[in-house]
């Protein structure tokens, strides 16, 4: 539910959360939301962070596990919100009087809004429609706040598959791990698959047919920590400046650089105009090979034990492939000086 910042851009809403996809008769891969409204984490949800969110679920919603204000409104952490003279907060335990310092939490850290999503004030006007919007593009995203680069563009469908099922991300409220723990996170999705890990990568593979329009798929990370663990890019409406770069690569367009784990933006592909902040784009495409060395490790050890025998063989060279190009990196990367995108 971004707000772009660069001019020019609108961004309409599909869906939050699922999408399911299918190859029309063109070969076109097209994809609907299959659910009515939207079920969202709301601890961190603001008028800074996510305001069409915020203006969604003001009416006609269910809230879970949130703090009660005296009266009769919710209340969260990172809400920003100031509360008016007079109003206390009742937490999720039923805490009564709750203060900030208490120790505990106002709201569960996974407490969540459901809300109709026609009720977003940028859903799209064709998201009931029964054909579905064309998918041109596939962004997975880890949190990572090391090593991972802004963005990167897969080689090709296979090595896309790759990247998607080699996913790991630091643990969030809606998994179950406690803590900031690194998890692999395959595609995202590895709480909820309901099959053998290792058909599901097959299937992905089995998309690549004569005739079929795939789409590009693509790495993001908002989440990648300077030296001094504050953020290195500041996010929110700004990633429509990764998006930006995205639509241009969709459409052809010759920006990007190749970097040893996929294609990453030229020298002053990404448009930086008007950004407040000063980025520091040497740290945030940097390629430590240390990292990655490690990176290839623990991704072997988990498709090791958790997909085994049936981990694809095309996967499986994929994992290969990137070991060999890791270990040609060049101290803090050669290619990286020359890749890493620049104001």
């Amino acid at each position: 539910m971004m707000e772009p910042t660069l001019p020019g851009y609108k961004i309409e809403c599909v869906g939050d959360d699922i999408a399911w996809m299918r190859f029309d008769k063109e070969g076109r891969l097209r994809a609907i939301n299959p659910e009515a409204g939207f079920f969202g984490v709301a601890p961190g949800t603001s008028a800074a962070t996510n305001p069409n969110a915020l203006e969604t679920c003001k009416t006609n919603s269910i809230f879970t596990n949130v703090a009660e204000t005296s009266e009769g409104g919710v209340y969260w952490e990172g809400m920003d919100e100031e509360l008016p003279e007079g109003v206390s907060i009742t937490s999720w335990l039923g805490e009564e009087n709750w203060k900030s310092d208490s120790g505990k939490p106002a709201a569960h850290p996974n407490s969540r809004f459901c809300t109709p999503a026609r009720q977003c004030p940028i859903i799209d006007p064709q998201w009931e429609s029964s054909e579905g919007v064309p998918i041109e593009a596939i962004l997975f995203g880890g949190r990572r706040p090391k090593g991972v680069p802004l963005v990167y563009e897969a080689f090709n469908w296979q090595h896309g598959v790759f990247i998607g099922g080699s996913m790991r991300s630091e643990a969030t409220a809606a998994a179950e791990h406690v803590g900031k723990v690194i998890m692999h996170d395959p595609f995202a999705m590895r709480p909820f698959f309901g099959y053998n890990f290792g058909h599901y990568l097959s299937h992905w593979l089995s998309m690549d047919k004569p005739g079929r329009q795939l789409p590009k798929i693509f790495h993001v990370n908002w989440f990648r920590k300077g030296t001094d663990r504050s953020f290195l890019w500041p996010g929110f409406g700004e990633n429509c400046r990764v998006l930006d770069w995205i639509c241009r690569r969709v459409n052809g367009e010759d920006c990007a650089n190749t970097s040893t784990i996929g294609y990453i933006p030229k020298p002053g592909a990404l448009n930086l105009d008007g950004l407040k902040e000063n980025i520091d784009s040497d740290s945030l495409f940097d390629l430590p090979k240390e990292f990655w060395q490690q990176e290839v490790l623990d991704i072997r050890k988990y498709f090791n034990e958790q997909v085994n025998e049936d981990l694809p063989e095309v996967i499986a060279q994929q994992l290969n492939d990137l070991e060999v190009r890791v270990n040609e990196l060049n101290g803090e990367s050669d290619d990286m000086k020359t890749c890493a995108a620049v104001n």
